[in-house]
């Protein structure tokens, strides 16, 4: 293909003139369909409006909570390449999980691994199906939870640790339980399992329920023989009743009929 270049155009105006690189003349007649051709907008190329973000962006919300597809959506990278991003926030948060836990919550000299341990594992909790997880707040803070099965499903209890100064501050009654704070014990002073934070699994050793008290009304004329031909009901055998009691009726109470028959016998 022979590059032409323009020369001038005609003196009636309705031609090109141009020529090649070896001197030859030629002559374009200009037409509608050239001055269409040449005045045609040209269509600006589509620029990609998609967000685009930087490494640390990326960890930076991987580190605030948000998952690997959230943020695979918002990025508009796949999330396997996310996922790469990601090993030294999964680093951070395991070694903030390891600082909480070796950390004592306000008001207790003990680990706070220590009272996981010390309130589930005596109520049947198994402690390999425990899980920890967190992610940092804006003020630099950690917010951590522990996730354990219980009588619902799932509990979950939450603090908010402060890994520069090792503090650990409770968030909900999940917290203050495993903590054993006061004011959380007094809201539940039922001593049974069952007010236990929702933890109800079998336990071994259960000492069995203190046995029902029966008291049997006897007639007040007749002695309390060995002999009694009156027995004790099945049920109250069961539940441990091997003796029967007297108990004075309401006229003896009031008016001491009892009394008045133990002073004739004793003139007799």
């Amino acid at each position: 293909m022979t590059d032409l270049r323009f020369i001038a155009r005609s003196q009636d105006g309705e031609h090109l003139e141009l020529s090649d690189g070896e001197g030859n003349h030629f002559s374009l007649r200009v037409s509608d369909t050239l001055r269409a051709a040449i005045n045609e907008r040209r269509l600006a190329s589509v620029v990609d409006s998609a967000p685009q973000f930087s490494i640390k962006e990326i960890q930076s919300r991987l580190r605030a909570g948000e998952s690997f597809a959230e943020v695979a959506r918002i990025s508009g990278l796949s999330i396997e390449k996310v996922e790469r991003y990601a090993s030294p926030i999964l680093q951070e948060r395991g070694w903030i999980i390891e600082l909480a836990e070796k950390a004592s919550p306000k008001g207790t000299a003990l680990r706070l691994s220590e009272l996981v341990i010390q309130r589930l594992a005596p109520r049947g909790v198994n402690m390999n199906q425990i899980s920890w997880r967190t992610w940092r707040l804006d003020d630099g803070t950690w917010h951590l939870v522990l996730t354990y099965p219980s009588r619902d499903g799932q509990s979950e209890a939450t603090w908010i640790f402060d890994a520069s100064k090792r503090t650990l501050h409770s968030r909900d009654d999940g917290a203050r339980w495993i903590n054993g704070e006061e004011t959380f014990q007094k809201a539940n002073s039922r001593s049974d399992r069952l007010s236990d934070h929702g933890v109800l699994f079998p336990m071994d050793g259960e000492s069995p329920k203190p046995p029902r008290l029966v008291a049997v009304r006897t007639n007040p004329n007749l002695r309390d023989e060995p002999n009694d031909p009156q027995e004790i009901a099945p049920d109250a055998k069961k539940d441990g009743v091997t003796k029967r009691i007297s108990i004075p009726s309401w006229d003896d109470i009031m008016f001491g009929r009892g009394r008045k028959k133990d002073e004739e016998e004793e003139e007799r």
